[in-house]
């Protein structure tokens, strides 16, 4: 991060631009909707500068720039045309440590001015360090379409109740979740939308009676690894949680979208290695619930397709804790799209079979008769281990040594590698891969370097959306 993001008060505080022209003009508009005092040096003067100078909303002072004027200023833009005036501006400020803006030129300014989505009290401020200012405003182009400009009046009538909820909620945890049920229910905003602040006042009212203090859980599939796959309602409640509890799967780009301050408690397994056992896991969602905290269960892929989902759930049902579950996009889907592997297709596979090479011990064996009939698709979770019994088995029973073999290997993330090979060559092809490995054995992988638009190597990705195609 070049530039730590802050907001800086500078109402009533004296403020000094240098240049009278069109530039200087936005700046202090910009200034002067903050509340600042502001200043105008220059020669000469736009004539909106000239106007709001007779109306004394600033001050002109027509003289060439001395440094003398910053003394007692809070910060100063430099917004000429002549690079040696805006050099001295920029010299004088440092050495008195004056925060400084030279339009135009990050490399001389010890602050710069974002883009900006004005929602008072609600500002959203983009930046892009100075190198990209197009595309800066480009993204701010696109929240103005996406923030509706009611929500400034949603963020002022919060805070003219924030006392009252401060006094009947004491906890600071509570407080936070009864705001998060009162702006993500929408109901509010729709009141105020409508013009209708009394009924949205009653509405802030009636829900401070409402219990606040119940824990739950979130079972959120977290996708296969590509954090762009979250889904919108799994992105929201990473946002909500107190606690989270991740897989080993769940990538750390994905991490870094939970909310800073909320636990992060890794109780990841692989095989032979299971970091917290299940039924701890299972017990630690019920304990953190039923302190009052929301819980996320955060799973690679999805959480009912070989996630244990269902294992986690009858425990908290016997705990009488309240829950909700998040489809997540599981491997097959994901890897297999990135890998441009159709899981069925007219011609060669009329069905689809997902399978898991980790079963608990003593577990009852695969039907290999049925997993081997040609038409179909296999996909086979976790199976890198049990390749030769795989291999073995499936030729066995019947299915061709040449059916064409995919091993995705860290599927849809940046580091994503794809093997392709014959059924015959399975144990070898999986010989040099460690991590997460999705097997798919059918005919359908004849087709991956026909499809394959994916390319970890460039992190591009397919879009319909104009504006992204050209981001990329």
């Amino acid at each position: 991060m070049d530039y730590l993001p802050i907001f800086t008060k500078l109402e009533n505080r004296p403020c000094l631009v240098v240049g009278g022209g069109s530039i200087a003009l936005r700046k202090v508009h910009l200034l002067l909707k903050a509340g600042a005092e502001v200043t105008v040096c220059a020669l000469q003067f736009h004539s909106s500068l000239l106007e709001k100078g007779n109306a004394q909303q600033i001050t002109l002072l027509k003289q060439a720039f001395t440094p003398e004027l910053l003394n007692n200023k809070w910060l100063v833009i430099a917004a000429t045309n002549n690079k040696e005036i805006n050099q001295l501006v920029a010299d004088k400020a440092d050495q008195l440590q004056v925060l400084v803006n030279v339009v135009d030129s990050p490399e001389q300014s010890s602050f710069i001015m974002p883009s900006i989505v004005d929602r008072s009290p609600i500002v959203v401020a983009i930046s892009s360090g100075g190198k990209a200012p197009v595309l800066a405003r480009l993204i701010r182009e696109r929240l103005e379409a996406l923030l509706p400009m009611h929500l400034g009046r949603l963020a002022s009538i919060s805070g003219e109740f924030r006392h009252r909820v401060k006094a009947v909620i004491k906890n600071v945890s509570l407080r936070r979740r009864y705001w998060e049920k009162l702006f993500g229910n929408g109901e509010l905003a729709n009141l105020l939308q409508k013009g209708q602040t009394d009924k949205a006042v009653q509405l802030m009212e009636s829900s401070l009676t409402e219990d606040v203090a119940r824990g739950d859980v979130a079972l959120v599939g977290a996708g296969p690894g590509d954090p762009s796959l979250l889904t919108l309602k799994a992105l929201q409640l990473m946002q909500q949680a107190d606690v989270v509890l991740y897989d080993r799967l769940v990538s750390s780009e994905i991490l870094d979208l939970v909310r800073r301050d909320a636990d992060l408690i890794s109780v990841g397994k692989e095989a032979g290695n299971h970091e917290v056992g299940q039924s701890r896991t299972n017990q630690m969602l019920v304990e953190y619930a039923l302190q009052g905290r929301k819980v996320v269960r955060l799973k690679g892929g999805d959480s009912f397709i070989f996630g244990r989902g269902g294992e986690e759930l009858e425990e908290l049902v016997e705990a009488g804790i309240a829950f909700q579950v998040v489809p997540g996009i599981t491997a097959a889907s994901g890897c297999s799209a990135y890998a441009g592997i159709p899981l069925t297709h007219r011609d060669f596979a009329q069905s689809v079979t997902f399978v898991t090479g980790h079963r608990k011990a003593n577990g009852e064996q695969l039907n290999w008769k049925a997993l081997s009939i040609s038409n179909q698709t296999l996909v086979v979770y976790m199976g890198l281990i049990q390749s030769e019994e795989i291999q073995t088995q499936l030729i066995a029973n019947g299915r061709s040594p040449d059916t064409p073999v995919a091993l995705i290997n860290k599927g849809t993330s940046s580091q994503q590698h794809v093997v392709i090979g014959k059924l015959s060559e399975l144990v070898l092809l999986g010989g040099g891969l460690a991590g997460p490995t999705l097997m798919i054995i059918g005919e359908v992988v004849s087709l991956a370097e026909k499809l394959a638009w994916y390319k970890p190597e460039s992190n591009q990705k397919l879009s319909r959306d104009p504006f992204l195609v050209n981001l990329a």
